[in-house]
């Protein structure tokens, strides 16, 4: 049995209804004066390089102050909004399910995402998806870019080694980021990626869904 599981969380554990990318435009408009025409491919990449790229084709210089700013009305956007992504927006069938398993068996979890930290816990909480998720011990978009440092900051933050963790992900991007930091690696296709091309990517479990606990539990056993 492993001892710490990281959770993607857009499409792995939960969706936001189209919510997300209005208040992802509502933000870059209110940070930048210029109207979202275009937002940059967002499929697997966390927020600093999804702003980086979206204020390029918009033509707008880029710096880390920008990045700070549009954090901060970003996650202001979500907690002002938690009501209407309830609404909105879901837990993934089994999510909760698959979290409240994993924490019987003693596993520890938290959160390795390409969101903002306030935006996370907000979206984890309007579902009641945090109650198992140590998320001081996860990974956000203001610690970095890429997905493979992310995963070694989680595991620092954990104090866990990588082979004694997995990481459950949506996308091509997570299943290469996990390969790269070491860790095992759970492709759950419920995202735009089918499972056969998680199978190409070197998954060492591809999940159609969280609906069945069991299998959960069996992608965590070695």
């Amino acid at each position: 049995m492993l001892e710490l599981a990281l959770w993607d969380i857009d499409h792995t554990l939960m969706a936001t209804g189209g919510l997300g990318r209005g208040l992802w435009a509502e933000a870059f408009q209110q940070v930048t004066g210029v109207a979202m025409r275009k937002q940059a491919d967002v499929t697997g990449s966390t927020e600093q390089v999804i702003l980086r790229e979206t204020a390029r084709l918009h033509h707008i210089d880029w710096d880390t102050n920008l990045f700070s700013r549009f954090a901060e009305v970003l996650g202001a956007l979500h907690v002002r909004r938690a009501a209407e992504l309830r609404e909105r927006g879901h837990a993934l069938p089994g999510a909760a399910a698959a979290l409240a398993a994993l924490a019987s068996r003693g596993m520890r979890q938290s959160v390795v995402t390409g969101n903002l930290r306030k935006a996370a816990e907000v979206k984890l909480s309007v579902f009641g998806l945090d109650t198992y998720l140590a998320l001081s011990e996860g990974a956000y978009a203001e610690d970095g870019e890429e997905r493979p440092g992310l995963l070694r900051t989680a595991l620092a933050r954990a104090g866990v080694a990588p082979e004694r963790a997995v990481f459950f992900g949506d996308t091509p991007a997570d299943v290469a980021g996990g390969r790269e930091a070491g860790v095992r690696t759970v492709a759950v296709a419920t995202g735009r990626t089918p499972a056969s091309a998680f199978r190409d990517a070197g998954a060492d479990v591809v999940l159609d869904d969280l609906s069945g606990t069991d299998r959960v539990l069996a992608a965590v056993d070695l």
